[in-house]
């Protein structure tokens, strides 16, 4: 398993290798935004946005995924990926939305209260929510990845998150680092997040999932560098009774 710095600089070189498909699909999906962001009521938007939002995305994670195993990305591609895993997603972001709801009507029903008590339960409350959301970091990509169904994804995505979570959830905060920055101009989220979203999340889950190099049973020393110190020793030993013959 690679560090996330690793991870990071191996996602920012593919998206400027593939910087025209990241840039086709995140507009496209921007497209798609623009009813919900400038005509719609804002109340009407934040209920439908992410039952939007999350196919798209589930749609650009097929889409780079295939692209990223060797095929010629293609704008068709999304559009499959959006319609093969509709169902998945609208009830992923279902359970995201309720856990969104959670945290906005602890603060609302909480910090209308004085007293140090409420402000303490809103804030575990808030933690505690925040911490499921963050475990299911990697439910869409399995579902996109191994084509999982939404609830055994979700809860291997809570298992991954156990098994790295310091991993996990310095994943979690590029990405949200990523949104943040991105959001504050509105063109460079258009243009790049929805790619970006998928290269990273694939790549951030495809490592978490890869098998890690058996260790030296003696000296717990990474197998290459295990194999490396048998092979000179065999070496020597192999001189050491030519010379003796």
């Amino acid at each position: 398993m690679r560090k996330l710095s690793e991870i990071v600089v191996r996602s920012a070189k593919r998206i400027y290798q593939d910087i025209i498909p990241v840039a086709l699909f995140s507009m496209t999906g921007a497209i798609v935004f623009v009813p919900f962001v400038f005509f719609l009521p804002i109340g009407i938007s934040l209920v439908f946005l992410p039952f939007v939002a999350v196919p798209l995305a589930a749609g650009a994670l097929h889409a780079t995924h295939r692209m990223m195993k060797g095929e010629k990305p293609r704008l068709a591609a999304m559009f499959a990926g959006v319609w093969k895993f509709a169902l998945p997603s609208i009830a992923f972001a279902f359970v995201c939305s309720i856990f969104i709801l959670i945290i906005v009507s602890t603060w609302w029903y909480y910090g209308g209260k004085s007293g140090m008590l409420y402000f303490v339960l809103a804030v575990f409350q808030t933690y505690f929510v925040s911490m499921v959301l963050v475990s299911q970091l990697y439910a869409l990509p399995l579902v996109v990845q191994e084509g999982a169904g939404v609830f055994t994804a979700m809860g291997r995505s809570v298992k991954l998150f156990l098994a790295h979570p310091v991993y996990t959830i310095g994943a979690f905060v590029q990405l949200l680092s990523l949104t943040v920055l991105l959001g504050v101009t509105v063109i460079g989220f258009a243009a790049l997040y929805l790619g970006m979203y998928g290269i990273y999340a694939n790549e951030v889950t495809a490592n978490v999932l890869a098998k890690p190099e058996r260790d030296d049973e003696d000296g717990g020393r990474p197998a290459d560098e295990a194999r490396t110190d048998r092979a000179a020793g065999r070496d020597r030993f192999e001189t050491a009774s030519a010379l003796g013959n």
